[in-house]
């Protein structure tokens, strides 16, 4: 009998006398006891890998290292020669492997040998690794710390200009890929060096479209205790140096970290450009495909016919992740704030924009969706509306696949004789390609705390209060998936954009009318659809005032899909700017208050005399 087994008859409490949450856990890891007991986790091929003791050892060299350090040590570990393996982590069939471990103060010159314990994935614990022969690397994801207004003092990796991708952080140290047969059952040392940093990022030029600029955020560094910047990419429309007397209305167009205006290029596709191919959208030289939609919008957004207004990428990478979520967070910081009264005057000042609300719209995809719609939802008066696609989950009773406050398990469907595991992601025909809990397994190998800088880690930073150790209360317990009621109350109550336009409709429609509008494939890749449909039931059913604006689906349409039905996926994606931009300028004309007129494409104001006595 498979030791799993013998667990289960010698447990204090059947499943069936357990509570819902603790049972579909409990099951949950039953099922990997036995899965790992039918692969000789708990028989004589585990034992001999313990008894063998493979031993990695990482050199922390005093060429790279001049104090303590603190850091995530990652072990890196691939089977397919065509990169190095710190570019093939992924939540995808063809990722390769990575185990991840904490590193606190440790010394130039130390030598670290990595914990057997160690978070891994997709194989959980290094010595169930299959023996074999691999390119092995190793990488350090370097903490500052920092000592919060709150009082708390947390270890967290600051983003460097990169957008919080740990395998290209300036800073991060490596050791160059080795080829090397492992075999945790003969066990054996391998010695690793982190020889090798990334180097700093130069900053993006400005062009004569194009301007970049960072201020020092008052509120977030107070928040943090140090040092903090916002910044800007900024698309300046034709005509801005020649008519310094017009005044342009403001889009934020909010998405992940830019590192300059994206889908902005003055120059036609380069022609030396060597093809890539998309695995995701089928197309070989998608890359050449990105150049010219680039290309195409530069040319229509210098056309005597197209509307002249501003447009803004914010960066806004933090400890936690590439954007914040343009929201005020407990773990965050004031981001919400510190985005519409710090950085948002600066560009109006610098840009002669308007600078009132009824000239300001948002839009986005994805991260960008949501924070479309939160930020028009949470400063209702400030934008005249937003256009939300593919947005994250803004419904809390269909967090992709989950419903926090009803189900007691993030991880599987459960009944009273089986449990099915959750889908995390798909692709439009619904074949599953990841879980949700090998999906949060990939987070815990990469960071602990919340610090893996992916996707469940960012929106359990955002949305949940401080835990007593100053980081992010879980949402769901990161191994067995039992999901902490009180956590989901909390963020129901503060994130919850459904519910909160639910309990507030009263008081926010009539701030709200006319300006919502989102768009959402129905075969999105991580399940988005479904909280969409849950909010749209609502604003459907609005009377006092009806909502006013539009949800719109793309028939079999993956993510990213964005409210355009005459193209694919891959091509609508590209086109954000010019499929809003028409819609907004509609809006201007119908909203703009009297003594304000359109002029050589800009605004100006010029209000109408007082009739005399």
């Amino acid at each position: 009998m498979p030791k799993p087994l013998l667990l289960l008859q010698s447990a204090r409490m059947s499943p069936a006398r357990m509570s819902p949450a603790h049972r579909a856990g409990w099951l949950l890891v039953a099922g990997v006891l036995l899965l790992w007991g039918g692969l000789g986790a708990f028989g004589p091929a585990r034992q001999a890998a313990a008894n063998a003791s493979l031993n990695i050892r990482v050199l922390f060299p005093k060429t790279r290292f001049s104090a303590p350090s603190d850091g995530r040590l990652l072990l890196l570990i691939s089977k397919d020669p065509s990169a190095e393996p710190r570019f093939q982590i992924s939540e995808d069939l063809d990722t390769q492997q990575v185990f991840g471990m904490d590193v606190n103060g440790v010394q130039p010159g130390q030598v670290v040998t990595f914990d057997p314990q160690a978070d891994g994935y997709p194989v959980l614990r290094l010595a169930d690794l299959p023996p074999g022969d691999y390119f092995v690397q190793v990488l350090f994801h370097r903490y500052e710390t920092f000592r919060r207004s709150d009082g708390h003092v947390v270890k967290l990796p600051m983003d460097r200009g990169e957008g919080q991708q740990w395998n290209r952080a300036p800073g991060n140290t490596y050791s160059t890929p080795r080829q090397i047969t492992l075999n945790p059952q003969r066990g054996g040392t391998v010695e690793l060096s982190l020889d090798q940093e990334i180097p700093p990022i130069p900053p993006p030029p400005d062009t004569k479209y194009i301007k970049h600029f960072k201020i020092r955020s008052e509120l977030l560094s107070k928040f943090w205790g140090r040092p903090m910047e916002l910044g800007a990419c900024v698309l300046l429309p034709e005509g801005f140096d020649e008519h310094p007397d017009l005044r342009y209305p403001l889009c934020v167009f909010h998405g992940h970290f830019p590192y300059t205006f994206d889908g902005f290029r003055e120059t036609p596709p380069d022609p030396d450009l060597k093809p890539d191919y998309s695995k995701r959208f089928k197309l070989t030289g998608y890359n050449r495909i990105q150049q010219q939609a680039a290309y195409d919008f530069y040319k229509t957004w210098t056309s005597p016919d197209f509307p002249r207004l501003v447009i803004v990428e914010i960066q806004h990478a933090n400890p936690y992740y590439d954007d914040s979520y343009a929201v005020n967070s407990a773990n965050v910081g004031p981001y919400g704030d510190a985005i519409m009264r710090e950085l948002i005057p600066e560009i109006e000042r610098r840009f002669r924009c308007i600078g009132q609300g009824w000239a300001r719209f948002t839009y986005g995809g994805s991260t960008g969706g949501w924070e479309a719609l939160a930020a028009q939802i949470f400063y209702p008066d400030d934008f005249n509306g937003c256009f939300a696609a593919c947005p994250d989950p803004i419904d809390f009773r269909a967090y992709t696949t989950v419903n926090i406050y009803a189900d007691d398990n993030a991880y599987v469907f459960g009944g009273p004789w089986k449990t099915v595991p959750r889908p995390g992601k798909r692709d439009y025909l619904g074949h599953l390609q990841a879980t949700l809990q090998q999906m949060n397994q990939l987070e815990l190998a990469l960071g602990s705390n919340s610090r893996s800088g992916g996707q469940w880690d960012i929106w359990q930073a955002v949305y949940s209060p401080v835990g007593p150790d100053g980081y992010p209360k879980p949402i769901w317990d990161k191994r067995t998936g039992v999901i902490d009621k009180s956590v989901a109350a909390y963020w129901r109550e503060h994130y919850d954009l459904g519910d909160i336009l639910r309990r507030n409709w009263k008081t926010l429609g009539p701030r709200l009318q006319g300006k919502i509008h989102i768009y959402c494939g129905d075969m999105d890749n991580y399940y988005l659809n479904n909280a969409v449909y849950l909010v749209e039931e609502f604003l459907a059913a609005t009377t006092d005032p009806p909502y006013g604006g539009e949800v719109r689906y793309g028939d079999r349409a993956e993510h990213c899909w964005n409210g355009d039905p005459t193209r694919p996926n891959a091509l609508s994606r590209l086109r954000y700017n010019e499929m809003y931009v028409p819609r907004i300028m509609e809006r201007l004309k119908a909203t703009a208050p009297p003594g304000w007129t359109m002029q050589q494409g800009g605004w100006v104001f010029r209000p109408k005399a007082a009739p005399k006595p």
